[in-house]
């Protein structure tokens, strides 16, 4: 009954949220704002990992539905920050598509970790993802603006990859673990073909 609230209310955000986030005009800068809401959507391997996080703090539960995404929106900040400031962080490319190979195995074959291990384990996949953002921030966009974008956008993603678990979940209750299996496994082999591409 409660998963099923939480869905509801998941589904509902999904809908109204980035329209809500746009229509307030005089708020900060809207270009900065659009164009880092719209790059995590720009890539397949973001949106892949993003749901797929989401997928993975269903499978756990508890606690892990909120601190998993949660550590993952945080260190993508700091990877954000280390990209936008001009730093560099080695293999970022390849970084997200290992995320993505990773991500997709523990969701397939069911891995439970402690929630402490899977905030590191996420965190340390955002800050390549967030590294990606923030070195690709357009000229001119407004820092602060494009990092809420971005952000908004992966917390979004996540409560998408929440959705898709709860939905995985009610396949399962009838056939099994089939749909955690099938969903993780065609994440890890989309993650695989971007790691060969990467390298």
């Amino acid at each position: 009954m409660m998963r099923s609230r939480l869905a509801g209310l998941t589904l509902g955000f999904l809908m109204f949220a980035p329209g809500a986030a746009l229509a307030h005009p005089g708020h900060g800068d809207i270009a900065g704002f659009s164009h880092g809401f719209a790059h995590p959507f720009s890539g397949f391997d973001h949106i892949l990992a993003m749901v797929t996080v989401g997928l993975f703090a269903w499978q756990l539960g508890g606690r892990a539905l909120w601190l998993v995404p949660g550590a993952f929106v945080t260190l993508m900040a700091a990877g954000g920050a280390a990209g936008m400031a001009g730093w560099t962080v080695p293999l970022p490319e390849l970084g997200i598509a290992v995320s993505v190979v990773t991500l997709g195995a523990i969701v397939a074959l069911g891995v439970k970790t402690p929630v402490t291990a899977a905030m590191a384990l996420v965190g340390l996949f955002a800050i390549f993802h967030g590294y990606a953002h923030g070195a690709e921030m357009p000229f001119g966009a407004a820092t602060a603006e494009y990092a809420g974008g971005f952000l908004l956008a992966t917390a979004l993603l996540h409560i998408a990859g929440i959705a898709l678990g709860f939905v995985a979940g009610r396949i399962s209750e009838v056939y099994g673990a089939i749909g955690y299996r099938v969903s993780g496994a065609l994440v890890s082999l989309a993650g695989l073909i971007l790691v060969l591409q990467a390298m």
